[in-house]
């Protein structure tokens, strides 16, 4: 029976995923040979309809097959049409359909900065690219150590995608700590806080650099799941009972809209500050949710 489940429900969502990419795809390539500016930022509102519609499907049957509870608190409510930084912390997959669940027409399409690996998902991969989702290329430090000239590839990538998300109402995703929390990777880092691992400032200085005087606000979000981190399998089985939500508003601090966080260590260091500042608040957050006091 819970194999029957799952497989209907993933049929589901494949079905709802080719009827929506395929004419995403078909726009973005009348996008590609539009003559102008104005047509092409038309062309964006299209796209970004048909990439909420995806989620609202896929948000419907979260609702229809399973049972499980989504408690939020939020400050203020996002506005649709405004410019936002998304920082969240990571346990699961399922964070993403959480975060796309909370705030799917109520904010700016959310776009999240992805592994350049993930280009070649099927699919998914060219609606990433459609939708101007950045892909990134990490490198690892021999190799930059061989050529120096690639450390700075990331910052630029960086800055190209901010240019464009100026120009639409956007809510940037990340990922704080770059990875999904576990038990073991905790341990190794000797992380100082109680359910998070050490945030990584620099993808943050980079977007605050690029374009921090056109963002309205930081969505601070803390997601926890009292029963214990969910795979996707958990969540279409039914067996995530309820995730709470805390989501933050928080001014950006003038003083960190400008600097060079790569070159300027007194800067770097002020920047890192605030944010363990941040994080140390989330954990705290963190605490509060699985207490059951999702009222904090």
């Amino acid at each position: 029976m819970l194999f029957l489940r799952v497989a209907l429900i993933s049929l589901l969502i494949a079905l709802n995923t080719v009827l929506h990419v395929l004419p995403l795809l078909l726009v973005a390539l009348i996008k590609a040979l539009m003559p102008s500016k104005r047509l092409r930022l038309a062309c964006n509102t299209a796209l970004t309809g048909l990439a909420e519609s995806w989620i609202g499907v896929n948000s419907s049957m979260w609702d229809r097959f399973t049972r499980t509870r989504l408690h939020v608190r939020e400050d203020a409510a996002p506005a649709p049409d405004g410019h936002y930084l998304v920082l969240a912390n990571h346990q699961s997959w399922v964070d993403i359909l959480v975060l796309q669940k909370l705030f799917n027409r109520r904010a700016p399409f959310m776009r999240f900065f992805l592994k350049q690996q993930l280009f070649w998902v099927p699919l998914l991969g060219l609606a990433w690219w459609a939708l101007d989702f950045p892909f990134m290329r990490r490198y690892t430090p021999k190799q930059i150590a061989r050529r120096p000239e690639l450390a700075g590839r990331d910052i630029e990538a960086t800055r190209r995608a901010c240019e464009k998300f100026s120009e639409i109402p956007v809510s940037i995703m990340n990922f704080v700590e770059g990875t999904r929390f576990t038990a073991s990777k905790h341990a190794s880092q000797s992380s100082p806080y109680r359910h998070l691992l050490k945030p990584k400032s620099g993808g943050v200085a980079f977007v605050l650099d690029a374009m921090g005087q056109g963002l309205d606000a930081i969505l601070d979000v803390s997601i926890a799941y009292p029963a214990g981190s969910p795979s996707l399998l958990d969540l279409l089985a039914d067996r995530v009972p309820e995730v709470r939500v805390r989501v933050r508003r928080r001014a950006i601090p003038a003083e960190l809209l400008r600097g060079d966080y790569q070159n300027d260590r007194e800067f770097r260091v002020r920047f890192q500050q605030w944010m363990n500042g941040l994080w140390s608040e989330k954990d705290a957050d963190m605490t509060a949710l699985l207490a059951g006091d999702a009222q904090s």
